[in-house]
């Protein structure tokens, strides 16, 4: 366990790296109320750092300069907002904020209480960021804190490092074993290359559009049938409701009244019991068609990268450029995982080329026995 001095260096730093953070996002970030919506973070943020800037005072402990380089999760955010703009990095912003909260409630002491407080007015503040009414996000109050992890979880970012990451360690493990079979005769392995990105590419998107419509197909499916429950037995339905809020807790007369209140929207109460009876969400069905686009572009990409050696040169250099253009690429594929883990750049970076590696030098294996069995 960390001493509380220890602890409180490494909440400072998380502050301070807050505070960076949406500093920079309010600097870039061209519409006035999500730029004074950053700075009222901000704010929040430096009021934090005190906190534990006072903590380390009290024990003697030296408070360390405040940093003026982020670490490299928030400063990829910060030059991917560069690039895309604040509302490209919601996600990751979301899920660095939920490690933020996973650390704090692992605390308990009056001053993480208070930090905590201002955590869930965070929450509060990118939910009407993203477009949530006042209305929506009161009743929704209690779920916001889980709803940083979804956003991790389903964010467009993790789809397109995963799917550059497939690509990158299926296309190297065939070139490299069709390396290890044909020796110098760069033209097969070349065409080898080609074939596995295409084959790769089109199986990607045509395996995750048939996924995506089926699965988008089951849930329209079921949620035209409670459509159709709460038109024919709207009082069966209210019921319903309310014991789902009684089951959470809420006294009798309570559940009933917060039934009552919901269903006087239909859209509103058909809506609330998709997600609390069959546990969906009708935001995040998604698009086959866009799911299906972004798995062959991602694969794509990655699956190129062991190949494009073979279309400037041959034979040796090929080969020992492939190999090295792979392995940094394996590093950079780790270093993007780190943003949606959190866990350090180098460690996931070498994790990713060890796997890659392992699985060249085994095609390789392969392919040059059974290159030495065909001779």
């Amino acid at each position: 366990m960390p001493s509380d001095t220890d602890q409180s260096l490494d909440n400072l730093r998380l502050e301070r790296d807050a505070i960076l953070l949406y500093d920079g996002l309010a600097a870039m970030e061209k519409e006035p109320a999500r730029s004074a919506a950053f700075h009222r973070i901000a704010g929040n943020e430096r009021r934090h750092a005190d906190i534990w800037a006072r903590k380390l005072e009290e024990r003697g402990a030296v408070v360390p300069p405040a940093p003026t380089r982020p670490r490299p999760r928030v400063a990829v955010i910060l030059f991917l907002a560069r690039l895309f703009g604040t509302k490209a990095v919601s996600d990751l912003v979301t899920a660095l904020e939920g490690d933020e909260e996973d650390i704090y409630e692992s605390q308990s002491s009056p001053e993480v209480a208070a930090i905590a407080a201002d955590e869930r007015e965070h929450a509060r503040i990118w939910q009407q960021l993203k477009g949530t009414t006042a209305e929506r996000q009161a009743e929704d109050d209690i779920a916001s804190r889980e709803r940083w992890h979804r956003s991790s979880r389903s964010g467009t970012l993790r789809a397109v490092i995963f799917g550059v990451s497939d690509g990158l360690v299926s296309n190297l493990a065939l070139v490299m074993g069709v390396a290890g079979a044909a020796g110098d005769q760069s033209r097969f392995i070349f065409l080898a290359g080609v074939a596995g990105l295409l084959a790769g590419s089109f199986s990607m998107a045509a395996g995750e559009y048939i996924s995506m419509q089926s699965q988008r197909e089951l849930f329209e499916r079921q949620i035209a049938l409670e459509r159709a429950e709460l038109a024919a037995m709207p009082e069966e339905e209210e019921a319903e409701m309310a014991s789902i809020y009684r089951a959470k807790g809420f006294k009798e007369d309570e559940a009933a009244a917060i039934a009552k209140r919901l269903f006087e929207d239909p859209e509103r109460a058909l809506d609330t019991l998709v997600r609390e009876e069959l546990g969906l969400d009708p935001d995040e069905l998604g698009s086959p068609i866009g799911a299906a686009t972004g798995s062959f572009v991602a694969f794509a990409i990655g699956a190129a990268v062991p190949v494009l050696p073979y279309l400037v040169t041959s034979s040796a250099p090929a080969f020992v450029a492939s190999i090295v253009l792979s392995l940094g690429a394996l590093f950079a594929v780790g270093a993007g995982v780190s943003l949606l883990t959190g866990r350090g750049v180098l460690f996931t970076g070498v994790r990713q080329v060890l796997i890659g590696a392992a699985a060249a030098v085994v095609t390789f294996g392969v392919g040059s026995l059974i290159g030495v069995s065909v001779a």
